[in-house]
């Protein structure tokens, strides 16, 4: 059993493989205090560490002071406690008091899903799941938490379902997924940071007292920052010493924050984020928040990234290609833009096909009156100026090729220059009086309405039925903003944006059910909406619109930290790159871009013939390797956050029978010769490796611990990748 629950103390503990959760009812009140997070116990009575916590019950004098410092699992506002809350309301009185009381619970064998939102799975054999009903018995709410145990990985999943019983609506003002207080040990906060084509920048600093928090109240999860944080020893480093990740299953609105009181305890919370939210809760009625990951490793963040990769690969991601070979593609954006016709697209094809490379992907321009990006986004019909006779010509003769053939599509937005916007303008997001906030010159589409989802979904449905589409691109290009929807009452309207992204989850559904064919990629101009939530959907997602090779070193390493390399789309593009002038070679672009799933962003019909004749290598390469590259243990062998001229990692296969070893040299130093030294990891000591293509046998001890001397040119962004194989 994974969920232990020791009557005499009213104490559970949860046990992961190697982590023990611990948390338990404080008295005969009710309240439920956390107990313990961290490497795996075996005593049943945990409450030990809860006995020296004063009850309020029998403490009234000091109820308030206690209140202050109790580690609660699912902490209210204005009772006392001043710390973040997982939990806020407004009462029909204006009231914002609450306070939930433990009142039962039940275990369950397995996983349930979340109505509407995505979430992990797992079925009996594999993980557990404890519901704790807790109760304000003024308010008649009640509050249903749920953790998930998955008993062979160090994870345990949160989330909470709020459940109106009384006879009054209430207002909730927050509904945090997650909370855990830990003691006032030393501990760093690591997050992600960035930007447009400069995404999940890893950050480490010190925890200090007051609040530190990382958010997005942008609609999206957003490039700006990452639902995920990890709390981590003082002391810890890559490959020891005690972390806590956290990851939210969730692609709109976040925050993540830590929060180190006067006592120096320390309270970590996740959950969607309270600015721009706020939902009535009428009697009979529930809201269910999304899910929380919580990983624990002894193993410093090692440890904590393989953990987040093994749920995601194995719990996470769906469908025919969850452990199946993606395709190689070509994509047209970065070789025409909008200037193309048929034949250009099949010459590009062609000629691509000849290179071995398995999928052609159609971008932006193929729709409507959308000759640019000032008009026709929300006109999902095929414009037969471009493509004559449809959609199925230009998709037969991609597949006569032997080619699959995709297509790219932002059906969350539309121009004001569009059929769809002239019949149905009050569709958008708005404020009425208040002028228009474009970005890229496009309006967002009120996902959070019902009638718009079926109509842009029937639109898209028909086009995908007209040919044989094996691939689409879903992109959405702006944030959020001037949030008012014409449908929604003024005591509902902060339900908005949690509303559409529960929107944009039901059309995502209805493409991955009734095309279950199709390798979805999502993309948010490019990685603003890289999160768990939409892994459920499309196991991979376009990590940057930058695609300049040294560029994408920093921003697939802090992707990396979670989620998996299956996961990155990372494709080669040309030199001068589009997006930082920079040439690099073709070798390196192959290099980096291997590093996850693999394609090409360019015209290949200028590529130099040198470069055209490395095309049927790297595709080659790539089926060769990507099973060990999506299914292995991914380490980082260089802190590329913290020394910038140099870059290197390695995927190691799970009996250890193989690894993939990456170096890149940035910036080329003087004095430091044609050779790099690198300490590889997680090799069987004992084993002797060839690097293939050579007759060079090592040991994994003399590999891990003297190092390997990779041979570079010289230069600036030279490359270089090491395939061992066990003896």
């Amino acid at each position: 059993m994974a969920i232990h629950f020791d009557a005499p103390s009213r104490t559970f503990r949860l046990d992961a493989k190697d982590t023990s959760y611990m948390f338990g009812v404080l008295d005969d009140e009710g309240f439920l205090v956390h107990c313990y997070w961290g490497p795996k116990l075996t005593d049943n009575d945990a409450g030990m560490f809860y006995r020296q916590i004063p009850s309020p019950a029998s403490h009234e004098r000091e109820r308030a002071s206690i209140m202050d410092v109790m580690p609660q699992e699912f902490p209210t506002e204005d009772l006392g406690d001043f710390r973040d809350a997982a939990f806020g309301i407004l009462d029909e009185s204006g009231h914002e008091a609450s306070l939930f009381l433990y009142r039962s619970h039940r275990i369950l064998s397995g996983k349930p899903s979340l109505e509407g939102l995505p979430s992990t799975f797992g079925n009996s054999d594999e993980c557990q799941t404890l519901e704790v009903i807790l109760e304000d018995p003024v308010l008649h709410l009640k509050a249903v938490l749920s953790y998930t145990v998955f008993e062979n990985l160090d994870v345990i999943t949160r989330s909470v379902r709020i459940e109106n019983e009384g006879t009054s609506p209430v207002r909730l003002t927050r509904v945090l997924s997650a909370c855990v207080d830990f003691d006032g040990d030393d501990m760093d906060l690591v997050s992600l940071w960035g930007g447009w084509a400069r995404e999940n920048n890893a950050q480490r600093m010190p925890v200090r007292h007051g609040r530190q928090s990382v958010h997005s109240a942008r609609g999206e999860s957003s490039n700006a920052y990452n639902p995920f944080m990890a709390l981590m020893e003082h002391t810890a480093g890559e490959d020891f010493g005690e972390v806590y990740g956290f990851n939210f299953v969730y692609s709109g609105n976040f925050v993540a924050s830590v929060e180190m009181e006067q006592h120096g305890l320390i309270r970590a919370l996740m959950g969607i984020d309270p600015q721009h939210f706020g939902w009535k809760l009428d009697p009979g009625s529930a809201f269910q928040a999304p899910e929380a990951v919580l990983v624990h490793s002894s193993r410093g963040l090692t440890g904590m990234t393989q953990t987040f990769h093994d749920l995601y690969r194995n719990h996470l991601i769906r469908g025919r290609y969850a452990h199946s070979l993606r395709p190689v593609l070509i994509n047209n954006w970065e070789a025409t833009y909008f200037d193309f016709n048929t034949d250009r697209l099949l010459e590009i094809a062609s000629l691509a096909a000849k290179q071995g490379i398995e999928l052609f992907v159609m971008d932006d321009g193929w729709f409507g009156s959308r000759r640019n990006d000032n008009s026709g986004l929300g006109d999902w019909y095929v414009c037969e100026d471009v493509l004559p006779g449809g959609l199925k010509p230009l998709a037969d003769g991609i597949n006569a090729l032997g080619m699959k053939f995709g297509l790219w599509i932002e059906p969350e937005m539309v121009n004001e220059d569009s059929n769809l916007y002239r019949a149905h303008p009050d569709w958008t997001i708005r404020v009425p009086g208040r002028q228009h906030s474009r970005k890229r010159n496009q309006l967002v589409l009120d996902f959070s309405r019902r009638e718009v989802v079926d109509a842009v979904w029937s639109m898209i449905r028909k086009v995908l039925s007209s040919a044989n589409v094996e691939y689409v691109k879903w992109d959405m290009n702006r944030i959020l903003t001037n949030l008012g929807s014409a449908a929604l009452p003024a005591d509902r309207m902060q339900e908005l944006s949690h509303r559409y992204v529960l929107g944009v989850y039901d059309m995502q559904d209805r493409l991955t059910k009734e095309f279950p064919q199709i390798l979805l990629e999502n993309c948010s101009s490019g990685g603003a909406r890289f999160d768990p939530g939409m892994l459920y959907f499309s196991p991979q997602i376009w990590t940057s619109d930058n695609t300049d090779a040294v560029a994408r070193l920093k921003i697939q390493a802090g992707t990396a930290l979670m989620y998996p390399l299956s996961a990155i789309d990372a494709n080669i593009s040309i030199v001068p790159n589009h997006q930082t002038g920079r040439v690099t070679p073709f070798s390196t672009r192959g290099d980096v871009a291997m590093c996850g799933t693999f394609g090409y962003q360019l015209d290949i019909t200028k590529l130099t013939d040198e470069e055209l004749a490395s095309i049927p290598g790297q595709v080659e390469a790539y089926h060769r390797l990507n099973p060990l590259i999506t299914s292995g243990d991914y380490y980082r062998l260089h802190d590329l956050f913290i020394q910038d001229d140099w870059d290197a990692w390695m995927v190691v296969s799970k009996d250890r029978g193989e690894a993939l070893v990456t170096y890149v040299r940035i910036l080329s130093r003087g004095g430091d010769g044609i050779y790099s030294r690198i300490r590889l990891k997680g090799l069987e000591p004992d084993a002797m490796y060839r690097i293939d293509g050579t007759d060079q046998i090592l040991s994994g001890q003399l590999l891990m611990h003297a190092g390997i001397r990779v041979p570079l040119p010289r230069g600036d962004y030279a490359s270089a990748s090491l395939h061992l194989i066990r003896q």
